[in-house]
């Protein structure tokens, strides 16, 4: 059995320990800006990754890559040391793992668009209800032909092979309408605009890469870098969510370990909730419930707790909450309903102790060995034993071209999918339609009209004889009759044309 980790410890010399046995079942870490939430993330971190639990983490603003290096003597870290009386502390630093959704500061990270799924994808592409169901339809149809839908531009082609046909769809499957499959086309442009088809694709990530341990026994961090990608909400919150999902899908149930497989931390996690849909919600809730079963700790990194839903917040039992502001009416309501969801100390007056936090300094609640949360605590969080702060590029290279995944993503595989298959489908239809046309032409020639050749005209011979009297008369009185009628004709067509008579 693993030891109790140490995290914090207040100026009594007290400690508050994180128990490995109760590591998946889900915490909250929480504080305004500045207030140490990153540090107690990285702590945290090492402490899991030292009893060999792999860990998943953002690093939303580039300064978690630090874990990497071994630590130096701050004269900040150095006081903390001395104030918490840590006389074992050493510096020293851990394996890590670079991930990356664009494929420039680690591994790329990609999903297939099957894979996400409709509900997903709706989310991404900002759809209502209507316009999902609609999206659901056009998934079902591809499954139904055998039509993979990998990256981006299956699931265009997909969309619009369904708007073309959506008339021999709708007795089996329903009403395909053409202002649904404008606004999926519209969400498909703008996530592309994004870089979003960077990330869906092959070869897809397999969730067990993540679950790894190094050779001398500690848990691999994997760390997504989101410095560029949190610039983009939907596509950073959807794809922790279906990684979640993926997980829960994918492992078994083991029930409760003496440690977690994985720990999991959502950074900024206002946005996995932010605008989303009661289905999604639900989904969320759900995943977040029955994965504690398959060895799974997810912990929310967060500014306000008010950002997580009461559903998902009352599963959180291990919490560690730094200060937090209080200068407005909705910020003072936020502090008095978060005193009251830890077990209450009579020595502290929680309401006033979140607002007077120092940094580095958070209120710590535990759950103890049965399950029930620990009586909350005041205390520093200990520092960390890697390096606080980024990396230089070269660095972070070094531990990419070292890892045992290096060349295994970094190549987009194109195998035939739903694009290749409907443009080779149509092809092929117009190529019959050309030949078929060509032998109808040929079964049916078109008749060809002949005029008979002009004899050729005889010569006058120099001795013909002169017309008499009455023949030249006749021809000139045919000639002025022929000319009139003529001029009559003409400026009949032209008055027709041109509307007179």
């Amino acid at each position: 059995m693993s030891e109790p980790m140490l995290i914090a410890k207040n100026t009594q010399n007290m400690g508050f320990y994180f128990l490995p046995r109760m590591a998946n079942r889900h915490g909250l870490i929480a504080g305004a800006t500045g207030t140490g939430k990153t540090v107690t993330l990285q702590t945290i971190s090492e402490h899991l990754s030292q009893i060999g639990v792999p860990v998943f983490l953002a690093d939303v603003k580039g300064d978690l890559a630090g874990i990497s290096q071994k630590g130096n003597d701050h004269p900040k870290i150095l006081d903390r040391i001395k104030l918490l009386q840590l006389s074992d502390h050493r510096f020293q630093e851990f394996p890590v793992a670079f991930w990356d959704i664009f494929g420039k500061s680690g591994h790329p990270v990609r999903a297939t668009v099957s894979d996400m799924g409709p509900l997903l994808m709706g989310r991404l592409f900002d759809l209502n209800e209507v316009q999902t169901g609609v999206l659901t339809l056009i998934f079902k149809i591809a499954d139904d032909n055998g039509l993979l839908l990998l990256d981006l531009k299956d699931l265009r082609a997909m969309v619009q092979y369904a708007g073309d046909n959506a008339s021999q769809f709708t007795t089996e499957y329903g009403n395909i309408s053409k202002a649904s499959v404008g606004a999926i086309q519209r969400g498909l442009l703008e996530l592309e605009m994004q870089g979003g088809d960077q990330f869906f694709g092959e070869p897809m990530l397999d969730v067990f890469d993540l679950i790894r341990t190094h050779s001398d026994g500690r848990g691999v961090i994997n760390i997504l870098a989101a410095d560029q990608l949190i610039s983009r909400p939907k596509v950073y919150a959807t794809f922790l969510l279906w990684l979640l999902a993926e997980l829960y899908e994918r492992l078994p149930e083991t029930g409760d370990l003496d440690k977690p497989k994985l720990v999991f931390f959502f950074d900024e996690a206002h946005l996995l909730f932010e605008d989303a849909p009661d289905a999604l919600q639900d989904k969320i809730e759900q995943v977040v419930r029955l994965i504690r079963s398959k060895g799974v700790g997810v912990y929310f990194v967060t500014q306000n707790p008010r950002d997580v839903p009461d559903k998902v917040l009352a599963q959180l039992g291990n919490r560690v909450q730094h200060a937090l502001r209080a200068f407005t009416p909705m910020e003072q309501k936020t502090v008095k309903s978060m005193a009251q969801t830890f077990r209450p100390n009579p020595q502290l007056e929680l309401e006033k102790v979140i607002t007077e936090l120092g940094t580095g300094e958070a209120l710590v609640s535990f759950l103890e060995e049965k399950g029930t949360p620990a009586i909350v605590e005041r205390a520093f969080v200990c520092p960390p034993r890697s390096r606080v702060g980024t990396i230089t590029p070269e660095e972070r290279q070094r531990i990419i071209q070292a890892s045992l995944q290096f060349g295994r993503y970094e190549k987009v595989i194109d195998r035939e999918s739903a694009f290749e298959v409907i443009k080779r489908r149509t092809e092929q239809r117009a190529a019959a339609g050309t030949e078929q046309a060509a032998r109808q032409q040929k079964s049916y020639p078109v008749p060809q009209i002949r005029y008979p050749e002009p004899k050729p005209a005889k010569r006058p011979s120099s001795g013909r004889t002169r017309d008499s009297l009455g023949e030249a008369f006749a021809k000139s009185t045919i000639r002025s009759i022929g000319s009139s009628l003529g001029r009559q004709i003409l400026r009949g067509i032209l008055g027709s044309i041109l509307g007179k008579r």
